[in-house]
């Protein structure tokens, strides 16, 4: 599949999409939502993708959203309504299959905002994350404001939030928004080992499990154990 914006390629049980404007740092702009919403959703409805690594071309994993596009839609209420039609990051959520971040240089407002919303992250250890929209007069759009206390905790994720605050890798492997660091040349092997591990698993367990997960977090203790039991039952 050719895309403007983003790089899909399939190795295997593996689903690789890199975010492909490098000389903009892949700040992601209106042609690159529109390209990883077709891409995630081919994603999805491939029974052969048991594993996605999403990553950055270039110097940097994403920078965010690119603000030379900001305000520039003719209408912004259509704008909005485009852009919530378009769910590319409840998509990115939602997949049924484990998502790897694989996170190098700049993971920035978005940037971070989409490794937070991948299951697993692993960083390069040149990974630089934060949040700056609240310095600019916004706040964190791509889901940052509820997936960062939930990775992190509230009170670091406040900190975050509204402060800017700069996260190294190694500090970021400390307070738990990463699951592992490795060298920068060797990223992409690590992502990829560690994709052809859970490839590896019962596709059906793998599926649950995060589900189990997923919807669980949002649920009381009683009901969350509820739905791991259901879960459990089908397999």
């Amino acid at each position: 599949m050719s895309f403007a914006t983003v790089l899909y390629e399939k190795d295997g049980p593996l689903a690789l999409v890199a975010l492909n404007r490098p000389r903009m740092l892949n700040a992601y702009n209106v042609q690159m939502r529109d390209d990883l919403y077709q891409v995630l959703q081919a994603v999805r409805d491939d029974p052969e993708v048991r594993v996605m690594i999403l990553r950055g071309e270039g110097p940097a994993f994403c920078t965010g959203g690119d603000v030379s596009e900001f305000g520039s839609a003719p209408s912004p209420v259509a704008a909005r309504e485009i852009r919530w039609q378009r769910d590319v990051w409840g998509t990115l959520l939602r997949l049924p299959q484990p998502t790897i971040a694989a996170v190098h240089g700049y993971a920035v407002g978005g940037g971070m905002e989409m490794a937070l919303l991948c299951d697993l992250c692993i960083a390069a250890d040149d990974a630089i994350f934060f949040l700056p929209e609240t310095g600019l007069g916004m706040i964190p759009g791509v889901g940052g404001t509820q997936t960062a206390p939930r990775a992190i905790r509230l009170g670091r994720a406040v900190d975050m939030v509204l402060t800017g605050k700069r996260v190294n890798a190694e500090e970021a492997w400390q307070i738990g928004l990463v699951n592992r660091v490795v060298p920068r040349q060797t990223l992409l092997t690590a992502a990829k080992a560690l994709a052809y591990t859970l490839a590896q698993c019962d596709q059906t367990s793998i599926v649950l499990a995060k589900r189990a997960i997923r919807q669980g977090a949002d649920l009381s203790l009683h009901d969350a154990l509820e739905l791991e039991r259901r879960l459990f039952a089908l397999i």
